[in-house]
């Protein structure tokens, strides 16, 4: 991201950066300017708003905490870009009441679902937000990376409970309210009446490989990074991704 991902946190969004970067690249010659109305929904304090803004694009950032919507300015004004980021308090449920509905050439609803109380009415909004032909990009909490680590941490049980749980939770501690399979999220998207272009499995392996191996070992990281964006595009990985990343377009 201008490289937000560099070093260590490039394994967690690196996959994400290159497709988002990729579909904002194909909206702009689509819609013949160079600068996109762009919505982060959720976008805290801006670990992809500003790099988006980088691209010359201006930002909208929408979220619930006038701490991450702090030091969003701040990061804005440290980066330069200031004058194409805005930042609004609201949610997703919320939304039209801080932003314009059929606004924005492109919607990031990044690490949202998993917290909406009804996920395809957040989703029907951040939808809603899009401009004909606008680009969506959803990222939310995949189910099958909760129950691979918790079984590689010994936690069977938790992982066995996440496995069956409806929302797909190991048990009354999970930090996350919910997680998906990438069927129900293709669903999801399909449902609010969006046409799927890609999905990618993120974090596959990012998260099982102990942080010495890849801060000590020579060219461990880079390695790694290449095997996430190999692995990402196959659909045998999603199963075992932390998150999961689904592009979309209106007809």
């Amino acid at each position: 991201m201008s490289d937000p991902l560099r070093p260590r946190a490039s394994l967690r969004t690196a996959v994400v950066w290159d497709v988002l970067k990729d579909a904002l690249e194909r909206r702009v010659k689509a819609a013949g300017r160079d600068a996109l109305d762009v919505l982060d929904t959720g976008g805290g304090s801006g670990n992809f708003a500003v790099p988006v803004a980088r691209l010359g694009h201006r930002v909208t950032v929408v979220d619930p905490s006038p701490n991450a919507l702090f030091a969003l300015e701040r990061r804005a004004a440290e980066a330069g870009v200031a004058d194409r980021i805005r930042g609004v308090q609201g949610d997703a449920h919320g939304l039209f009441q801080v932003v314009e509905r059929g606004g924005y050439d492109a919607v990031l609803c990044h690490g949202v679902l998993e917290y909406v109380d009804d996920p395809a009415e957040g989703l029907g909004n951040a939808v809603g937000a899009l401009r004909p032909a606008g680009t969506l990009s959803l990222l939310a909490a995949g189910l099958g990376g909760a129950v691979l680590a918790r079984a590689l941490a010994g936690h069977f049980t938790e992982a066995r409970r996440a496995l069956t749980d409806p929302a797909g939770r190991w048990g009354e501690g999970d930090p996350v309210p919910r997680r998906f399979t990438a069927e129900q999220l293709t669903d999801l998207v399909t449902a609010s009446g969006l046409q799927v272009g890609a999905v990618h499995g993120v974090r596959i392996f990012a998260d099982l490989v102990p942080g010495v191996l890849v801060d000590t070992e020579p060219g461990a990281l880079d390695a790694l990074l290449k095997l996430e964006t190999a692995a990402a595009e196959q659909p045998a990985f999603h199963s075992v991704a932390t998150q999961l990343h689904v592009l979309a377009e209106r007809d």
